[in-house]
């Protein structure tokens, strides 16, 4: 039997748990694995683009361990009463090729999306860094602000959304939660003044302009999420020019990422060489880092294996009979038997 995580599993676990510990968690796991990155294969997810959206898969394996997410991304669904983004991911043993893992990745990921963020703003923003403008409140937002609360003490979140009652979701979600506050702001401009970090969760598939070069103040921390596809950013290309800019998988970012309108000699760091301490993050406090995200396979595996762990302490997880266990494996017949072919024969 392989163990599943399905929906109602992973809500009832996180509800036990807490969203803010498991981002905490998460953060130290990706961060784990990136400072393993030789060993793991890379390459840019397999995407199938349409009018509509995107449909993707991210695999990846460290040797021992194969992990695959598929994950769509279409911007229009949310006007059709469906989530933007939905997935699921499977992690396996390398050495037999079994299914070690079915699970859920649509609140998965949102919760490794924040944990990513929050990992990459630890070694880029400013110490002390505690107002964070949010712009774009819809699905990603409630776990990107908890992460930054719980994780690295951001106190303010500014939010911003074309659409004011998701703002106000936003602020209904995370009300209860201590020490954080969220100010509805009336426009970008005004979410940003005064921010430390800047994180950009916009969902349109476009080559958009939401954070503009007058905006960006001296160290400043740009955490862009959105820009996560050819043909789809969020920043104007002179604050990219003018940034620090750190990168998750350079080939893919470059086909994706806000760096996409760059020069193919346009300077990026890999951020886990920022993460081993092999590269800075950040020269001072008043240079504007940009941390350029568009999602990587290897966080979609720390977190499967994260999850994995949970299934084997008894936290989550029920048996799923996908692979046949048999007496002679070389006897898969045994499994439908003499009575499937005299049916086939009636018929």
């Amino acid at each position: 039997m392989m163990p599943v995580i399905d929906l109602p599993q992973m809500r009832g676990w996180l509800q036990r748990r807490g969203v803010a510990s498991v981002i905490a968690d998460l953060v130290e796991a990706i961060r784990a694995d990136y400072l393993r990155w030789p060993e793991f294969e890379k390459s840019a997810r397999v995407a199938s683009h349409s009018t509509d959206g995107v449909i993707e898969l991210m695999p990846t394996s460290d040797g021992r361990r194969y992990g695959f997410k598929y994950v769509n991304g279409h911007p229009a669904n949310s006007q059709r009463g469906l989530l933007t983004v939905t997935g699921f991911g499977v992690l396996a043993d390398v050495a037999t090729g079994y299914p070690l893992l079915l699970s859920e990745m649509t609140l998965a990921t949102a919760l490794r999306t924040a944990a990513t963020s929050v990992l990459a703003a630890s070694v880029m923003a400013r110490p002390g860094a505690r107002v964070m403008a949010l712009i774009g409140n819809g699905a990603q937002s409630e776990f990107q602000a908890l992460g930054f609360h719980h994780v690295l003490g951001v106190t303010t979140i500014r939010a911003f959304d074309v659409d004011p009652k998701a703002t106000a979701r936003l602020k209904a979600n995370l009300a209860h939660v201590d020490g954080l506050r969220i100010e509805t702001c009336r426009d970008v401009a005004d979410a940003v003044r005064g921010a430390d970090i800047v994180t950009t969760a916009t969902a349109d598939k476009r080559l958009a302009t939401i954070l503009k070069e007058a905006d960006v103040r001296p160290g400043m921390h740009l955490n862009a999420i959105g820009g996560d596809c050819p043909g789809k950013t969020e920043l104007d290309t002179r604050i990219v020019a003018r940034a620090r800019v750190v990168v998750e998988f350079e080939p893919q970012t470059r086909l994706e990422g806000e760096i996409q309108h760059m020069p193919p000699t346009f300077d990026v760091t890999p951020l886990w060489s920022v993460l081993s301490g092999a590269a800075s993050g950040r020269k001072d406090d008043s240079e504007v880092t940009l941390f350029d995200s568009v999602g990587f396979a290897l966080e979609d595996f720390s977190t499967l294996c994260y999850l994995h762990e949970q299934v084997e302490r008894g936290a989550l997880g029920s048996p799923l009979a996908l692979i046949p266990e048999l007496d002679d494996p070389r006897d898969l017949f045994s499994l439908v038997g003499a009575s499937a072919v005299s049916a086939r024969r009636a018929a």
